[in-house]
């Protein structure tokens, strides 16, 4: 799974991987804000890296947790999903206003095939991005460092450091350094 490679999504390993991380989301999702240490708890246990800083307004999803590496102090607004089938590698300061979405799954054209298989590519997002309200980044994405990406978009390939990009798909607009 993790290596790109076609897997059977109900395998019960993976079953009870993807139980394990709901179950910890419906946790961290059901904390008040001044539950600041048992959501600390909730993050280390959830994620791969990173749990000990990253700041989430709940509500929150995942598909296994496990696979997403957080950099230092890594933020996602309410309604923030992460379908993480592949590793997802965030780097610090990495900031995710509501409803953005990241998802690493791949299924296959021929629907036989998609009836019991499914790949993944992983997603990579620099340090200091921002990434806008109800965007969307598809799975095999890097986003350079000091980018920022506006609402709705949806990136569809590659983004380069320090540019401000948007739209559908998502395109370069301008350099911000």
């Amino acid at each position: 799974m993790l290596a790109g490679e076609l897997y059977d999504p109900r395998d019960p390993e993976l079953v009870a991987a993807r139980e394990r991380a709901r179950d910890l989301c419906r946790l961290l999702n059901a904390t008040h804000g001044a539950q600041r240490d048992e959501r600390r708890r909730l993050c280390r246990d959830l994620f791969g890296t990173g749990g000990d800083s990253v700041s989430i307004e709940p509500p929150f999803h995942c598909d296994y947790g496990a696979h997403i590496h957080l950099g230092a102090n890594v933020f996602f607004n309410f309604n923030c999903i992460v379908l993480d089938v592949c590793e997802v590698r965030i780097g610090a300061h990495t900031l995710f206003g509501p409803g953005a979405q990241i998802v690493t799954p791949l299924h296959p054209l021929d629907a036989a095939l998609r009836r019991t298989r499914e790949s993944g590519k992983p997603v990579n997002i620099g340090a200091d991005v921002w990434v806008g309200a109800g965007a969307l980044v598809l799975a095999g994405v890097a986003v350079g460092s000091r980018t920022v990406i506006g609402a709705g978009s949806v990136v569809t390939r590659d983004l380069p450091d320090g540019v401000f990009a948007g739209g559908n798909p998502c395109r370069v607009i301008k350099a911000i350094g």
